[in-house]
């Protein structure tokens, strides 16, 4: 074994201060304290990061597609049924999906906003879960409706709540490609009755995005039989690039494919940044009790001369004296990174159960839906960063001893009994 019998009682003896030695007894508590602390702070807060990050690209990925399939010059895709039945036959591809995108400064009243609005068929619509479920006012659009009834728009609650606009209210859009007409280019303008409030929690759609009728908006952007894109779903999202090669390589247009993390790739970054900084910056409380550590065991080595000088007389080799007292260091941080490990896993697991206690007993709201637009807290708990923050915490925990021990095994016995 690396310690001896001997070795790991003297260590866990100096653990055990005396009555008139208190102090250091206290510093490895508190030592132990931050570690623990702070170990089961950054497991909390990343599985909890996590998890926001899983339900914000869900959102995002039940809104939009994984791969988006566009002409290279943006010209609308004539023909469409024809390519849709081709990209379809790739292998991997779960659905596709034409839709019709197009920008529009939207009023009501004297409220303006811009927007962009989406023709999506009724089918596929229905294929969106978190859009179609996610109405919370009126109803989508369906199949049996008629021309007129389908010819209408489904808004975002940010939009609604902004334009004090309700169902069953008209929104009129404004489209920036102009109309030849008599009088000359006029701007494009229809009115729509809104049947559907939806909200998906994400205000870059609640408050900026409209959605119609495929029909409808093929009208309305004067593109008849034509779309602007394709909005395509893999099985494996693993496996995009592939699909995306197998796409370009059957398709008989000169397409441009755009998967979900390009069109997403400032966010994503935003998130990864955010990530990393906090893990930092909560890494700061195992450093701290790292510090806290060294100079317990400063104050040890100190206190402990004459002892060391006693052990050293006795035969005591240096690297006994080290490993006695790296021992006593890094059985502190062996110690509070285990149950950090056990306090913050388990605060993760039942971070439900704990929140709801807490706004019970102290009848507060910890995290309000109305702001978050989540009724409870996402929790996504994952193995590599569990491991991660042990062996941070590990490595600090066996790193500072190291400078304390060495000093304590530089301790001579005539040094340490001079005055006794």
């Amino acid at each position: 074994m690396i310690f001896s019998t001997f070795e790991r009682m003297i260590a866990f003896r100096y653990l055990r201060a005396r009555r008139k030695e208190g102090f250091i007894s206290v510093t490895a508590i508190f030592s132990f304290l931050g570690i623990m602390l702070g170990v089961a702070t950054l497991i909390v807060v990343m599985a909890v990061m996590n998890g926001f990050r899983a339900e914000l690209m869900d959102r995002i990925l039940g809104i939009n597609a994984h791969l988006s399939v566009s002409m290279i010059d943006s010209s609308p895709i004539k023909d469409f049924d024809i390519h849709l039945e081709t990209i379809q036959k790739v292998p991997g591809i779960r659905r596709a999906a034409p839709v019709v995108l197009g920008q529009v400064l939207a009023t009501a009243g004297e409220h303006h906003t811009g927007a962009m609005v989406r023709g999506i068929r009724y089918e596929d619509i229905k294929n969106k879960p978190v859009l179609s479920d996610a109405v919370v006012r009126g109803r989508l659009w369906n199949k049996d409706d008629d021309y007129e009834r389908a010819n209408s728009v489904i808004i975002g609650v940010g939009m609604a709540r902004m334009m004090n606009l309700r169902v069953g209210d008209t929104i009129t859009l404004l489209s920036p490609n102009s109309t030849n007409t008599l009088f000359g280019q006029m701007p494009r303008v229809k009115d729509y009755e809104i049947v559907g409030i939806f909200d998906v929690g994400m205000i870059e759609y609640d408050s900026a995005t409209i959605f119609m009728p495929l029909s409808a908006a093929q009208t309305y952007f004067r593109y008849r039989d034509s779309i602007t894109s394709f909005e395509v779903d893999a099985v494996d999202q693993s496996q995009i690039p592939h699909i995306a090669d197998r796409i370009l390589s059957s398709a008989k247009l000169p397409f441009r494919l755009t998967d979900w993390q390009q069109a997403n790739s400032q966010f994503l970054q935003s998130l990864k940044v955010e990530r990393t900084v906090m893990f930092l910056i909560l890494s700061l409380i195992i450093m701290i009790a790292a510090f806290n550590i060294i100079s317990g065991l400063v104050m040890l080595v100190t206190g402990k001369k004459k002892e060391i000088a006693v052990l050293r007389a006795m035969g005591a080799t240096r690297h006994t004296i080290m490993r006695i007292f790296f021992l006593c260091g890094a059985a502190i941080g062996v110690c509070g990174t285990a149950f950090g490990v056990l306090l913050g896993v388990g605060f993760a697991l039942n971070i439900q159960t704990i929140r709801a206690w807490i706004e019970s007993s102290f009848g507060v709201e910890l995290f309000p839906a109305g702001v978050y637009f989540l009724s409870q807290l996402p929790v996504d708990l994952r193995n590599d960063d569990v491991l991660n923050v042990v062996i941070l915490s590990l490595g600090l925990s066996l790193l500072a001893p190291l400078f304390p021990s060495w000093k304590a095994s530089r301790t001579e016995p005539a040094e340490g009994l001079r005055y006794e």
